[in-house]
């Protein structure tokens, strides 16, 4: 299933990204590929996350070996990514 990115999802991933490059550079590449490794799950098995409590239509996915955790959520002809959140946020998508 095809996967695309909201806007709201894009500047969470640029600001990740931009705090690991610059406070942790060797760690960019493997969170970059962990990252791909995900959307490639999602667009695979798009139900295959769990379901966010308080908003069921959500699901939620975490990032393992990374602190984040990535929310989206599964219409009719594609995966919609709505955020990434580090993981000690509550967990919910805004």
């Amino acid at each position: 299933m095809m996967v695309k990115w909201t806007e709201a999802a894009l500047v969470d991933l640029d600001g990740i990204l931009t705090y690991t490059a610059k406070n942790y550079p060797s760690a960019i590449v493997p969170l970059e590929g962990r990252i791909r490794a995900v959307v490639e799950r999602v667009g695979r098995w798009p139900v295959s996350a769990r379901l966010v409590e308080q908003r069921p239509d959500v699901r939620v996915v975490p990032l393992l070996r990374y602190p984040y955790v990535m929310f989206y959520r599964v219409l009719e002809d594609h995966v919609e990514i709505l955020h990434i959140h580090h993981a000690a946020r509550q967990e919910r998508e805004t």
